[in-house]
Order: C-alpha cells, then structure tokens, then sequence
C-alpha cells in the first residue's frame, strides 16, 4: 500500500515536470496520477488527479503509438534528400518518456544511421524508461532520412525520432 507522504511527494515531482501521467505499481497496488490542467511552466503547475487502485483492480495500460503517419517539424534544422516531398515520409515517435540510445551500449555502433534501409522489425534505437531498455522498432519499411534526438536525451511520450522515407 501506498503512505499518504509517498503519493504527495510523487505528485510534486510530477508537477514539477513536463509529463502527463505516471503509472507506478508496488506490489499489488497500483498508483495512477494524471495531470488535469493544461501543461504549465514548472513555477505555475497544473493540478494532479490521484488514482489508487487496490490488487483486485486491472489498470490498462494505453495504447503508445511508435510510428507517426504525419511529419513531425523537428526542432533541430534538417535537410533530407527530397525534402521537397514529404507524403512518403514515416515519423518514429517515443512510445513513452524516457532517454534515447542510438546504439545498444557506449561501445557499440549505432542501429541506423542515415541512409541505412530498415523494415517493420529493424530495432532503430533503444528509450530507457524505469531502467528497461525498450527497443524501439521502425514498424515501416525505407530508408532513414534523418535523426531528430540525441543520444542520451530525455525524450517525451510522442516526440518524433527518425524520418523514414518508404519504399
């Protein structure tokens, strides 16, 4: 069970941060707290809802997308080889908060680089969420175009990763 003290330091550190929603589960309680206000800057933050639920009841995870169908502005200036059409382009999106590997250890090479040909299981990079590597997989087939995070940036649920031209 969760102490009154735990969820209230929980909640500050959430609102003291950019995410949305925390799922933390102890045992067999479960703990949900989801900012209900609009995103705020950290001096001004948004109100928390909390949600305890007991071992008895099934908290559902939500669906993350990984694959945008739309392209994403990236905040850092890009120029991919035709950048003139952007309808073939696929946007990798973080399914989750977390930081960003490009390779699967400080010694290793890369996944992709640009111009490295991917398929729909090609593992394009790793997100570090709660020290679980999840691999993160194109879910398209093409050609990497452009790389839009840093390796060993925080990275929020959604933000766009890599630009795949399909083939």
């Amino acid at each position: 069970m969760f102490k009154i003290g735990e969820i209230r330091e929980l909640i500050r550190l959430l609102d003291e941060t950019s995410v949305q929603e925390l799922l933390v589960e102890m045992g067999d309680a479960k703990l949900s707290i989801k900012k209900t206000g609009p995103v705020a800057a950290p001096a001004v933050p948004a109100p928390a809802s909390v949600t305890v639920a007991e071992p008895a009841a099934a908290v559902a995870p939500a669906p993350a997308p990984a694959v945008a169908t739309s392209p994403t502005p990236s905040a850092a200036p890009s120029a991919p080889a035709n950048s003139a059409d952007e309808s073939d382009i696929e946007v990798v999106a973080s399914p989750m908060v977390g930081t960003f590997y490009r390779a699967p250890s400080p010694d290793a090479p890369p996944y992709v680089e640009i111009g490295t040909r991917v398929n729909e299981k090609t593992v394009v990079c790793i997100v570090e969420a709660m020290k679980l590597m999840n691999e993160i997989e194109a879910e398209t087939s093409g050609v990497i175009v452009d790389i839009l995070a840093e390796n060993g940036q925080l990275v929020e649920y959604g933000q766009p990763l890599f630009k795949i031209r399909r083939s």
